[in-house]
């Protein structure tokens, strides 16, 4: 067994108010991510209920993790085989499946990745980067749907 990592976030609730839950529609869905040392993330839930659009979704941060996971796995793997990268923007869908209840599953995301070399990379090359990083990508592999990836043509500046 490897070595363990511990990640700790406190998710704080600010959108009680006198009533609390007294309804399903009484309260906000207001609540803040808060990790020592960091910017604090305002957050709140779908947009169906009480949701105050200038805010993160969770659903939102959750896709965004995956896609950040997935860059940072890209960046190192690239590094490490001497592949200079300039530019990575990806452009990420979770697409989730809504069921009687009103909830429902994500049945996948889709990463697409437009990533720009400062060397030309043919397109092999630039598939075995992408398939090594998601290869690596501990949070997609901890994950119980599929997390493809997709990437743009890859550019040279």
């Amino acid at each position: 067994m490897g070595a363990l990592h511990t990640y700790n976030v406190t998710v704080d609730w600010t959108g009680a108010d006198e009533r609390g839950t007294a309804s399903y529609t009484a309260y906000s869905r207001d609540h803040e991510v808060r990790a020592e040392g960091k910017p604090t993330i305002l957050a709140t839930s779908d947009l169906k209920v009480r949701a105050d659009v200038s805010r993160y979704r969770v659903e939102e941060l959750f896709v965004g993790a995956l896609s950040q996971s997935q860059m940072l796995w890209f960046l190192r793997t690239a590094a490490t085989e001497g592949v200079v990268v300039t530019s990575y923007v990806d452009h990420v869908t979770g697409t989730m499946r809504v069921e009687g209840s009103g909830a429902g599953p994500l049945v996948e995301v889709v990463l697409r990745p437009r990533v720009t070399y400062a060397e030309p990379m043919g397109i092999e090359g630039a598939a075995r980067l992408h398939r090594t990083a998601r290869e690596h990508n501990h949070l997609a592999r901890s994950v119980n749907f599929p997390v493809r990836v997709e990437p743009v043509e890859a550019e040279q500046i």
